[in-house]
């Protein structure tokens, strides 16, 4: 189980870093590159940009998780 969540970790960390550089800044970003030119009706925001936003909320649950997992893990045994 520990190495299960050691693999786990370390590719939600390298997806982190990824999706967050892919995330739009003040100047753009490389989201730009993924269809960032399509606008959302109301809220000014692009379809591309909520999407990665859900994904990024998303994968950085699942790395909080396998830090508390390794932690109990260590605590515990």
């Amino acid at each position: 189980m520990r190495m299960f969540l050691d693999i786990l970790l370390v590719i939600t960390s390298v997806l982190l870093v990824l999706l967050v550089l892919l995330h739009r800044a003040k100047g753009g970003g490389l989201s730009s590159l993924f269809g960032g030119g399509v606008q959302a009706s109301l809220s000014g925001s692009t379809v591309v940009e909520k999407n990665l936003d859900r994904i990024t909320v998303f994968v950085g649950l699942i790395w909080v998780i396998s830090i508390l997992g390794i932690g109990f893990q260590i605590k515990f045994s």
